[in-house]
């Protein structure tokens, strides 16, 4: 099994969406991926990019990825924030998600980033013991998450 890791590039764009759609099912949201893929695509490789990924390749396949952008805090700076880690559920334990974690970590002490943040969610068992066992992260059940779809109707 010949696995690679590298940026992601815009052709990846429609293997990216098939994975996203794969990891909303997992998460029980399958009607939650609106995006489409010129929006995608553009949001990544546009002249204005506002995410980057990394990508595993397993023998020529796209079968993992890690997409991220720029948070700001007001206390701590710059922070990679990684909006999804996906690996194929046939691909899952052969190590492809620390390949693609440790990446991003490389990316954000390349770029001086103060650190790195993401979500997971309190059900996904195996995300978070993933996330102990291998980079002893913090958990902070302090937060409550919060969005708001646009646009807002008057109430």
């Amino acid at each position: 099994m010949d696995i690679r890791i590298r940026e992601a590039v815009k052709e990846d764009c429609s293997r990216l969406l098939e994975l996203i759609t794969e990891l909303a099912i997992y998460e029980k949201a399958p009607d939650e991926v609106t995006v489409t893929l010129d929006h995608f695509q553009e949001s990544g490789f546009g002249t204005k990019p506002v995410w980057w990924a990394f990508v595993a390749e397993v023998d020529g396949r796209v079968e993992g990825f890690a997409l991220y952008y720029i948070r700001y805090s007001t206390w701590k700076g710059q922070r990679l924030y990684l909006e999804d880690l996906v690996v194929t559920e046939k691909m899952r334990g052969k190590k492809i998600g620390k390949l693609l974690f440790d990446a991003l970590i490389e990316e954000a002490q390349n770029k001086k980033f103060t650190g790195m943040v993401w979500q997971v969610l309190d059900w996904n068992e195996p995300a978070i013991n993933f996330y102990r066992k291998y980079y002893d992260a913090k958990f902070d059940a302090e937060w409550i998450n919060c969005s708001l779809p646009l646009p807002i109707t008057s109430s």
